[in-house]
């Protein structure tokens, strides 16, 4: 049966898969990632770890531990937790990579760890870069990355997969960070929320991999859960070129050998030429041009010429990041710059993804042409781009930055104005003292604007259709539950609407307590309508924003039997399985309730409907109507069973123990 590249992958990092399955999107698994990466936040894992009865890592070759967010920051308690981090990583053998090596993800990418058609996960969004390489990286919570230290695994629903094809070749002076701007720009009504991403088509190969790490790393931004691009001559130019390096420096054990690499060339994943996708996107590079996204929104986006008629002054400009922080950025920096001055009035901020990275730009110029112009250098890690460090900006202030988000207060204050561009244009911009172009295009911005219209597409795959599967239901799983839906008709509810920040870090709260602050801040009203037993049913993306895990546990705790959504926030849904807690996907059903209630305008509706939610196999019956949903497989009932995530690897421990 044909499968996508990312169903590959995970049916090959897949434990306990009975004989003869075929893993498809919707599926839950339990995998044994190749890798698992945390940074700073190493230090709030530990003891997630601990809690859950384990003393030892199960794989010491799993965890990598690299240091890169709060570096700039030399106070007693941030480098008491840098060196438990690191004492951590020497008494239990894992790779570990000190505060200034460079940024984790970049780290991850240069020493070998992240390899073609493999698992990689990440404790951090951007682990979606790892896709560049042709391999399925993708973000988990802490939670996960301490599961995966105690016994080498974790659970994942494989999202649904959608196709992006790329035909032509990007026009000179394009950039990859132009190509996924231009395509979170168009695509821009969560056609790929909570998927994973294959880059395909006669485009790709136009593509160095320099690009490709951009563009993997901002799909994050798109709202996808990875971003991988096919193996290819230029992946495997990049690995014997890192191989090299390695055996340059003296490496005993190299990550990466030509042998290895040969391995890899034998054992190749790739999609099926017949493989089923939820969407197929369609852009043509060729009609990309530069775009600017902002301010403070990355969808928002304009042509670059369009930007700079209207004379946006700027106070800052930011050269650095997971995504834009590499040799050809600071190569196109320098190229703008050439014998030029930062404007008078402007702070222009580098640092490079890594030391071998700002290594490299020394070696050829780059880094001093940059601060001969006037740029002021920071260490290698993420840094104002995460609101760290030197450079933050201030109240009022207008800065454009070659970094990966731009919402309201992310580099400094929420008074303050971001937009994103390439490299080139950043440089261009701190020279000119306002967002401007490194060269003035011939083409209108009307025309920029319609060519990358008619550069794209999207045709959307119906897979209703088939007969519904029947599924083993484990002991003390429900065959079935039973109630009336309870409606909340918002897209994109965030989890502080669920539970409010007044309540988050409040420790004293019994599961009562908690179940009767849920909702408030969405409809104060909530809870006198509300009755235990009933279903909650929700719009899309439901459970969006932060990832606190009470924003699930607070509606379990209220007597709400299990949450409909026509979908969720990957992490929302995380943090409900890891909790015990049962939420699944009915987009029809709640199309229907949207049409049926499209007049009401109460926040919380008792639509009066009693369903039927099967779990034996994926329907729901509601008013004679037959609604299907993926099925819940073994690995999601034991999560309800075992009463979460955590209970379950303390119970394995336990077993292991004995």
């Amino acid at each position: 049966m044909a499968q996508t590249l990312v169903e590959k992958i995970a049916q090959r990092f897949a434990v306990g898969l009975a004989d003869g399955t075929v893993v498809r999107s919707g599926d839950f698994l339990t995998v044994r990632p190749a890798h698992v990466m945390t940074h700073d936040n190493t230090a709030a894992v530990i003891p997630k770890f601990e809690s859950m009865g384990a003393t030892r890592i199960s794989d010491p070759n799993q965890p990598v531990f690299a240091l890169d967010h709060d570096i700039q920051n030399k106070s007693e308690s941030n480098l008491a937790k840098y060196a438990k981090i690191e004492a951590f990583a020497k008494e239990q053998g894992v790779a570990f990579f000190p505060a200034g090596r460079g940024i984790s993800h970049q780290v991850m990418v240069e020493e070998g760890f992240v390899q073609p058609g493999t698992l990689v996960v990440g404790s951090d969004s951007h682990s979606n870069i790892y896709g560049a390489l042709g391999a399925l990286g993708t973000p988990v919570v802490r939670t996960d990355a301490a599961a995966i230290w105690a016994t080498g695994r974790t659970w994942w629903q494989v999202p649904d997969v959608v196709r992006v094809n790329l035909t032509g070749k990007l026009q000179p002076g394009v950039s990859g960070k132009d190509v996924i701007i231009a395509l979170i720009g168009v695509f821009n009504h969560d056609e790929v929320l909570n998927c994973c991403l294959e880059f395909r088509g006669p485009g790709v190969a136009s593509l160095d991999i320099e690009e490709r790490l951009t563009i993997s790393n901002m799909t994050t931004e798109w709202g996808a859960l990875a971003g991988v691009f096919p193996y290819d001559e230029k992946t495997r130019y990049f690995l014997l070129t890192r191989a090299k390096a390695f055996q340059s420096r003296g490496d005993n054990a190299p990550r990466l050998t030509a042998e290895r690499v040969a391995e890899i060339d034998a054992n190749v994943l790739a999609a099926d030429a017949d493989a089923v996708y939820a969407k197929e996107l369609e852009i043509d590079l060729s009609t990309i041009t530069p775009f600017v996204a902002g301010p403070n929104e990355v969808k928002t986006i304009t042509p670059l010429p369009e930007i700079e008629d209207k004379n946006v002054k700027i106070d800052k400009a930011f050269l650095m990041s997971c995504v834009n922080g590499r040799l050809q950025d600071f190569e196109a920096a320098a190229a703008v710059i050439d014998g030029k001055r930062v404007h008078e009035g402007v702070s222009f901020y580098i640092a490079a993804a890594s030391d071998e990275i700002q290594a490299q730009a020394k070696e050829r110029g780059y880094w001093q042409s940059l601060l001969d112009a006037g740029a002021i250098t920071l260490p290698p890690g993420c840094g104002a781009c995460i609101g760290l460090g030197q450079g933050l900006l201030e109240d009022g202030e207008v800065g454009i930055s070659a970094t990966n988000r731009n919402f309201d207060g992310r580099m400094g204050s929420r008074g303050a104005f971001v937009y994103l561009a390439s490299p080139a244009v950043v440089a261009a911009s701190a020279v000119e003292g306002k967002i401007a172009a490194p060269s003035r295009s011939s083409i209108a911005a009307d025309q920029l604007r319609l060519a990358v219209a008619d550069g794209s597409s999207m045709r959307v795959t119906d897979r209703s259709a088939g007969e519904a599967p029947r599924v083993s239901i484990l002991d003390g799983f429900p065959e079935a539950i039973d109630g009336e839906l309870l409606w909340v008709p918002k897209d994109n509810l965030n989890t502080d609407g669920i539970y409010g920040k007044e309540f988050t870090y409040r420790e004293d709260l019994s599961p009562e307590e908690m179940g009767a602050a849920a909702m408030l801040n969405y409809d104060p009203k909530f809870q006198e309508i509300v009755q235990t037993g009933d279903i909650l049913i929700g719009g899309y993306n439901f459970g969006s924003g932060s990832s606190r895990e009470q924003a699930a546990t607070a509606l379990k705790y209220r007597g709400l039997q299990m949450v409909i959504a026509g979908s969720y926030s990957q992490t929302y849904k995380r943090n409900a399985f890891n909790n015990g807690y049962i939420v699944i996907e009915c987009p029809q059903l709640v199309d229907d309730l949207k049409a049926a209630h499209a007049s009401d305008a109460d926040a919380t509706i008792r639509t009066g409907r009693d369903v039927r939610v099967d779990f034996t196999c994926g329907q729901i019956e509601c008013q004679g109507k037959t609604y299907s949903f993926a099925p819940l497989g073994e690995v999601a009932q034991e999560l309800v069973v075992k009463r979460g995530f955590e209970s379950l690897i303390k119970e394995q421990i336990a077993t292991m123990a004995k």
